[in-house]
């Protein structure tokens, strides 16, 4: 964590911890990278469709740049036609680049009741998105193992915010000895506290590993930032993410 030292008259030294700016307009730390901006050009740049078994969108990537319906500036929608009907993995986009352990800030907008999405760290364990559910398969789970702590959601038509640390998991000599661990704040009030993620799940189509052993066979390769199309409109923008080396076994900040 880093710490901001005063130094105050006759040699007394106080240190207070400096905490990192959490939810809804965040700014990206100088040592952050930029992963959306708003901007076609950072979309076409930074973001591909996930190459998976059911892959159905063709490059240029079709998910649209709109007008932010809330602030100035413009957005991206995940209502790509491909994957209508939920067909996870059909239209879904990742980050080009691949992450290890990583600090990561995204704000998503719901537009429409029961509006469906999901966030995946490493391209394999989903926090979901989706409006009206609260349960394990609900708003802001740790996808079929954690609950959020509390209902943070601001609703529909607001702009929200994941702000999370991430562990990835550990191995040696092939085998995981570490399970993956997350720490997650939702709008700014802390939902998932150093928690253990287990699996992938939703199969080959959800996303890396999804397929080994029904999710279980987590193996040793970073991965991108996924976010899923499901043929709701989802806006996303403002995202951001900070590569670190967590050596400590805990993510919480």
């Amino acid at each position: 964590m880093r710490k901001l030292t005063l130094l105050l008259p006759l040699c007394f030294v106080i240190t207070f911890p400096l905490f990192a700016q959490i939810g809804v307009g965040s700014e990206k730390p100088t040592d952050a990278e930029m992963l959306f901006d708003g901007s076609r050009e950072m979309l076409d740049e930074k973001w591909t469709y996930w190459d998976g078994p059911r892959l159905a969108a063709t490059l240029p990537i079709k998910w649209k740049i709109v007008e932010d319906p809330i602030d100035s500036g413009t957005v991206m929608s995940s209502n790509d036609k491909d994957g209508a009907g939920g067909k996870y993995g059909a239209a879904d986009i990742v980050t080009k680049k691949e992450f290890t352990d990583f600090r990561l800030h995204v704000e998503f907008l719901v537009e429409e009741e029961g509006g469906n999405s999901g966030v995946y760290l490493q391209n394999r364990y989903e926090i979901q998105i989706l409006d009206g559910d609260y349960g394990l398969h609900g708003m802001a789970a740790i996808i079929n193992e954690h609950l959020p702590k509390e209902k943070a959601y601001l609703g529909l038509g607001k702009w929200n915010a994941y702000d999370i640390q991430f562990r990835a998991a550990r191995f040696e000599d092939g085998k995981r000895t570490e399970k993956a661990r997350v720490t997650i704040y939702f709008n700014g009030k802390k939902i998932h506290e150093d928690r253990e993620i287990e699996q992938v799940w939703g199969g080959a189509n959800s996303g890396l590993d999804g397929g080994n052993d029904g999710g279980k066979g987590i193996t040793d390769r970073p991965g991108g930032i996924k976010l899923q199309a499901e043929g709701h409109s989802v806006l996303f923008r403002n995202i951001w993410i900070q590569e670190k080396e967590i050596i400590d076994r805990n993510t919480d900040f």
